[in-house]
């Protein structure tokens, strides 16, 4: 799951307060999840951006639409027939449902109204904790499903570091080494002779060094 974060409304104020009629456009997926940018979300920010510009005596109209996703092309087109109606959209959606709607809409601004974190699981109310980083080359095979990319400060393939004490991370001790959880996860699989073997070389070519990348499916492209 994406995770993202509100941005802070006097951020969002400083974005907006030049357009006179705004679209609050959030997603029903990822964001919504993280309580980042669904309906609710969406009510929130319009209301407080409705306040905030009455008190300062400006006139503004903002509407809200929550779309079922901002990634998708068969969704977005749901405000076609109404873009026009706005100066700006503010998007509540990742990072990759801005874009998308910036390149399916030229002429409308589109401005981020969270800032995307990471890709992350949900381990508890309120608590979102990265675990991938697309790195497009997965070794989770031969780490017991625990990712040294994501959770290695270091990115180390064959670890741990000699900063590591105690289970901890040199980067404190509310950060769990990567590599003691691979450890302690092997030993309860029995499949400790995994963590004996020398990773070779990863190919970070399908890592983001590579560039904007692309994942092509001919079985199913139409």
């Amino acid at each position: 799951m994406i995770i993202a974060q509100k941005k802070p409304i006097q951020e969002i104020i400083r974005e907006t307060e030049i357009y006179d009629r705004i679209l609050i456009l959030g997603c029903n997926e990822c964001v919504t999840v993280c309580e980042a940018g669904g309906k609710k979300e969406v009510e929130v920010l319009a209301s407080a951006l409705r306040m905030y510009f009455i008190t300062q005596g400006k006139e503004k109209v903002i509407s809200e639409r929550t779309l079922e996703r901002q990634c998708d092309h068969e969704y977005l087109e749901e405000i076609r027939s109404n873009i026009d109606d706005y100066d700006a959209v503010v998007s509540l959606a990742c990072g990759v449902g801005v874009q998308f709607a910036a390149e399916k809409y030229l002429t409308t601004p589109l401005l981020p109204g969270v800032n995307t974190v990471c890709l992350g699981a949900n381990e508890d109310r309120g608590l979102w904790t990265e675990r991938c980083q697309a790195c497009g080359s997965c070794v989770l095979a031969r780490t017991g499903g625990i990712c040294p990319v994501s959770r290695c400060a270091k990115r180390v393939l064959n670890g741990p570091c000699g900063g590591s004490t105690n289970g901890k991370c040199e980067l404190g001790p509310d950060t769990d080494c990567a590599w003691q959880l691979i450890i302690d996860r092997l030993k309860a699989l029995g499949k400790m002779d995994d963590y004996e073997k020398v990773a070779p070389i990863k190919d970070w070519s399908t890592d983001r060094a590579g560039g904007p990348r692309t994942v092509t499916r001919e079985d199913v492209k139409i």
